[in-house]
């Protein structure tokens, strides 16, 4: 239903919009000091534009009223029945679109300090890229600048995400954390071009050099030699709200750096920094988290570090692989300490997104486990 008001270069419209949707855009335009009318028409004028927003959930959509310009809402209708879809899906994705666009501001840490987000695990196949990237994108998409780091050497995280990988031998965050480095490491940083992210996502690439790493920082001569990944960092900090860094899998002495440079800071508040573990329901990933928590607590004994486990996440977790399954998912709730973040189904979005070369959340960001990502985010943000 259309009302024109007195002046003539608005319309009252009437339609219909989810409870969900309707706080979203009530408090995000409140955080942005923008009127509700007007984000509105931002989102129905993006939409109209073409820009890509997948299918929203409309279920108990009640009555929905705001003030457009003139002839915005026909054009509104007129789309939505060239594209074949529901009218009330179409306002539905222009007001999703423009939340997606219009990211919260509330996100930045009271100590002033580049959050440190350490996803690690030595036991491979646990999908510790997939978080990683997960938790960088939720981020990005709230608000948050962040650094993605790929420091496993094989390359996973940068494949995923269409980005090259470093060539063998020329600068790269290997030289940096051996004393070698060869220029400035921001000149590597790679920002990631997805509308959704708004060139808030940022990510280091893998060099194949890495292979050597361990070996390279035992016979240097450096100092504090867990200190290396954190010396290279450092000079980006100051650029980015968090830092991701997806590990290899490994024990060895770059796995000691990355748990290092996860330590909580002195004037850092809890529960913002440290390890995110994902684990599988099942035996064997039960006994590598055991050898993984006997290295964090040697480091933690021996040079006296806080580190924080920031939680579990359960992964590629399916009910129906039986007991087994389920009955490591309950040994996983019932240790309490560190408490499970997520649990992730092995769902198809990710291996279609992996496919794509583009990020998950951009690639299908309504799916389960998007949505499992941005928990997880927000847990430890």
């Amino acid at each position: 239903m259309v009302t024109p008001s007195p002046s003539g270069d608005r319309e009252k419209t009437v339609s219909k919009l989810s409870s969900k949707l309707r706080q979203e855009l009530k408090v995000r335009a409140a955080e942005l000091s923008i009127d509700i009318q007007d984000a509105t028409s931002e989102g129905i004028t993006a939409w109209l534009a073409g820009l890509a927003c997948s299918p929203v959930d409309t279920t108990g959509a009640t009555p929905f009223s705001t003030w457009l310009p003139t002839g915005q809402w026909q054009e509104l209708k007129d789309a939505c029945s060239a594209r074949g879809i529901p009218f009330v899906q179409g306002l539905a994705q222009s007001i999703q679109l423009w939340l997606d666009t219009h990211p919260s501001p509330r996100h930045r840490p009271v100590s002033g300090i580049a959050q440190r987000k350490i996803v690690i695990n030595q036991k491979g196949g646990v999908g510790k890229t997939a978080v990683a990237a997960g938790i960088a994108e939720a981020l990005a998409e709230d608000g948050m600048s962040v650094l993605l780091v790929d420091y496993d050497p094989q390359g996973h995280l940068s494949d995923q995400l269409g980005v090259d990988q470093i060539l063998p031998g020329t600068d790269s965050l290997v030289l940096h954390m051996c004393g070698e480095g060869k220029g400035d490491l921001r000149d590597l940083v790679v920002t990631i071009e997805e509308p959704r992210f708004g060139k808030r996502l940022h990510v280091l690439p893998a060099c194949p050099d890495g292979f050597l790493l361990d070996a390279r920082i035992a016979v240097s001569r450096m100092r504090n030699k867990e200190a290396a990944l954190e010396r290279a960092l450092q000079p980006l900090e100051k650029d980015f709200d968090a830092i991701v860094v997806d590990c290899p899998p490994s024990l060895g002495m770059a796995t000691d750096a990355a748990i290092y440079y996860g330590r909580r800071r002195q004037g850092e508040r809890e529960g913002i920094s440290g390890m995110v573990i994902p684990v599988l329901a099942e035996d064997s990933s039960a006994t590598a988290y055991t050898m993984l928590a006997d290295q964090i607590e040697s480091l933690r004994d021996d040079l006296r570090l806080d580190i924080e486990y920031l939680g579990l996440v359960v992964n590629l977790y399916d009910s129906r692989r039986g007991f087994v399954a389920t009955s490591s998912l309950k040994e996983w709730r019932e240790l309490g300490d560190p408490k499970v973040l997520a649990v992730i189904g092995d769902l198809k979005e990710q291996r279609e997104a992996v496919r794509m070369h583009r990020p998950l959340l951009a690639y299908a960001p309504h799916c389960d486990q998007s949505e499992n990502m941005r928990q997880i985010a927000k847990e430890i943000s």
